[in-house]
């Protein structure tokens, strides 16, 4: 007993444990669908009793599978991608498949290497978020891919997996109009992401829609992160105009730092400045008031970005860009200025 506690345990143990044979105990671990049931799981029960793990190894050895997927996103901080990452984790978990998850931070260099490093390890196949947008060469990845982020647009003959920006967009602006704000200022991303000119987009075809001159609007620009937002809004503050200032923040941890800059400049979220963000993280829900957002599917996002790799890998896949609707989450960072006491209104 001491030399079996000393060692791996093996497709042997599990078998002589639950009472079949080796290739029963074997086909029972690998999923076969010749096994009953009861079979199935009293070998189950049986690898969990003696501490059994699959040698992913030799499985990949014979199967020309290493059964790990990578994701990499550009950061890992934002609860946004952790979202994605977490409904990834899932879907791959469901087929038996691990994911390894790598961060680039926006780095072109960081994200070569960790595309190395998954190519080091063999693995199936990986989603990915593209650093810089204006790449071309597909073929340096190196290895079965999603693409997921505003670069995938780009790649009308690739398998692609993204929010859709520009009804999302929308969805925003119609809820600023029904509460009275017109003309938002906007806190955008780095002018060389394509999300930036995308969002920007959207705004605009919605001003033009609605008789209103695009260039009237204030426009901030700052990095994706709540310092980025708080200097964005500081820089905002500084400018002239008249009455309530509303805000547009193009994702939710620049709104967080937005309300932070309106709370040190010593006014008032709603009441002075409504501010309304982009994306849906938990914190937004927290922050004081609540933040009112666009919430992007992040766990869909990964889901269907993991099945569109598995036909990726198996070499059936439909090439094609899936668009995922967003929705409004209101809380009660926006006065509603179509009644005759917003403050009041927004407060309660």
């Amino acid at each position: 007993m001491s030399e079996r506690r000393d060692r791996r345990a093996t497709i042997i143990d599990v078998a002589e444990r639950a009472g079949v044979s080796k290739s029963t105990a074997a086909r029972a671990l690998a999923g076969s669908s010749n096994i009953t049931d009861d079979t199935r799981e009293k070998v189950l029960k049986a690898a969990g009793e003696v501490g059994y793990e699959r040698n992913h190894l030799a499985v990949g050895m014979r199967s020309g599978r290493s059964g790990l997927l990578g994701l990499v996103i550009p950061d890992i901080t934002n609860p946004f991608w952790a979202d994605v990452a977490r409904g990834a984790q899932d879907r791959a978990a469901q087929n038996g498949v691990s994911l390894l998850v790598f961060s680039s931070d926006w780095d072109v260099a960081k994200e070569a290497a960790h595309l190395g490093a998954l190519r080091r390890a063999r693995v199936d196949g990986a989603i990915i978020n593209p650093v810089a947008d204006s790449f071309d060469d597909l073929d340096r990845f190196g290895l079965p891919f999603v693409l997921i982020g505003s670069s995938a647009e780009r790649f009308a003959e690739t398998s692609s997996v993204g929010s859709d920006i520009a009804q999302a967009v929308t969805l925003g602006m119609d809820h600023l109009v029904a509460r009275g704000h017109k003309a938002p200022s906007l806190i955008l991303g780095p002018k060389n992401r394509l999300a930036r000119a995308r969002f920007l987009r959207g705004v605009h075809e919605h001003c033009i829609k609605r008789d209103i001159d695009p260039a009237i609007l204030a426009v901030e620009d700052g990095e994706y992160t709540v310092e980025g937002g708080k200097l964005a809004m500081k820089r905002l503050l500084e400018r002239d105009h008249v009455g309530h200032a509303c805000v547009f923040a193009a994702n939710d941890m620049m709104a967080i730092g937005a309300m932070i800059a309106v709370r040190e400049a010593g006014l008032r979220c709603p009441d002075d400045v409504s501010i309304i963000g982009f994306d849906g993280i938990p914190a937004g829900e927290f922050a004081w008031p609540g933040l009112t957002t666009i919430a992007k599917p992040g766990r869909e996002l990964g889901e269907r970005a993991v099945e569109g790799l598995f036909d990726e890998i198996d070499h059936r896949p439909e090439h094609r860009r899936i668009y995922l609707p967003c929705r409004l989450v209101e809380r009660g960072s926006l006065a509603d200025l179509s009644v005759p006491n917003p403050q009041r209104m927004a407060a309660g």
